[in-house]
């Protein structure tokens, strides 16, 4: 076997596949002891060995390929329960007319057959792993004519717990392969963090406290130069830190959308917002909150001396509205277009695109002399609301 025939194990069931191999083997060595125990009840003593060949050839190919993961292994469990199917009605032919096999189990014995069984159960789980079940337990009482006994004999019993178990236990490993692969990422997401963080720290964070440094000594016109890296470098340092201590867990956990706003926003912004806690996941709320403050950021720049900010939160059960209005100059939203088609996409990039990262919507009106307002629209299903 090459290695292009191989796949890698993503799903974590290589063990259970190889495990699964070694219950075959041992179901093997059962039915050769039956087949040498009670061949001289058959009518067809030669065709008996032929078919325990034919399982013999089976079982080592079957084996060999679920063990070392051939990327065809949904064919392989598909013939899996064919070879079994017709094995079992084998019985009929070696059986003839006598009637030693309506008191004993199809020769290939139940717990041979029970392999497909296990096959299903953890390619596709329990539901299927059932079905099989159901489909082999039930042939095999109908080719050695026992379904009148259906409530006494324990064949088809025992192949559904067999079904059900394995099928739940191939689920169980899945999901845990599942967790560790989202764990791996985290941490190398975590890694990748603090490198940068590291980097930034290095480079960007030292130039901008230089330039805030030197800007005050010179004084004049650089006065507001130094002021504005001095924002920068602390709005920075905030979004390192918080980068460095943020988990998978911290992302998912609720936090309040106005306690954010106060903290984050200057204290001259006006926020009003609902008397109980507007409650999102941190991940979310991060979100909003960048955006919040890319607007209040653009009033500061644009809106003109004297411009405020105001920031009305609203619950509308099915979503949460943010709006942020100023009372500034105003501008004509065609510019906005403008912009981008000039490549100057700070507004789309920083308003917009967080919005629809979030799945959320944003309407922008403005005026000349009118002032600005940014309507985010925020909707709820889907958002883990706490």
């Amino acid at each position: 076997m090459t290695t292009a025939t191989l796949e890698r194990d993503a799903s974590g069931l290589l063990p259970l596949w190889r495990a699964a191999q070694v219950f075959r083997l041992a179901s093997l060595a059962y039915a050769g002891a039956v087949q040498w125990t009670v061949v001289d009840n058959y009518v067809n003593r030669t065709l008996s060995w032929v078919v325990f060949a034919l399982m013999l050839v089976w079982s080592g190919t079957a084996g060999t390929l679920l063990a070392f993961g051939h990327r065809h292994r949904a064919r392989i469990v598909a013939a899996d329960v064919v070879v079994t199917l017709l094995l079992m009605a084998s019985t009929l032919l070696v059986g003839g007319h006598n009637d030693y096999f309506s008191r004993h189990q199809t020769v290939p014995t139940t717990f041979w057959a029970a392999n497909a069984v296990v096959s299903v159960a953890i390619l596709l789980g329990p539901w299927w792993g059932m079905g099989a079940a159901a489909l082999i337990g039930l042939s095999a009482l109908a080719i050695v004519d026992q379904l009148d006994n259906l409530s006494f004999d324990a064949t088809l019993p025992i192949l559904l717990t067999v079904g059900l178990a394995v099928g739940m236990g191939s689920q169980i490993v899945r999901r845990a392969r599942e967790l560790l692969d989202r764990a791996i990422r985290l941490e190398a997401a975590a890694t990748e963090r603090e490198r940068l963080a590291r980097e930034v720290h290095d480079t960007t964070l030292q130039v901008l406290a230089f330039v805030r440094r030197r800007g005050a000594e010179i004084g004049g016109p650089t006065t507001e130069l130094a002021t504005l890296a001095g924002d920068q470098e602390d709005a920075l340092r905030k979004l390192l830190s918080r980068q460095a201590g943020a988990s998978r867990a911290d992302q998912a956990a609720p936090k309040d959308l106005r306690s954010r706003l106060e903290q984050e926003l200057p204290t001259d912004v006006s926020i009003a917002a609902p008397s109980h806690p507007m409650v999102l996941p941190e991940a979310v709320t991060n979100e909003i909150v960048a955006v919040v403050r890319a607007a209040v950021d653009n009033t500061q720049k644009h809106a003109g001396p004297g411009a405020r900010s105001f920031v009305l939160l609203e619950d509308n059960d099915a979503e949460f509205v943010v709006t942020v209005r100023d009372d500034g100059v105003g501008f004509d939203p065609a510019r906005l277009a403008e912009a981008e088609a000039e490549g100057r996409m700070g507004v789309s990039k920083s308003i917009r695109g967080r919005m629809t990262s979030i799945g959320g919507t944003v309407d922008l009106f403005a005026q000349p002399g009118e002032g600005t307002e940014w309507e985010l629209h925020i909707p709820l299903e889907g958002t883990n609301r706490a």
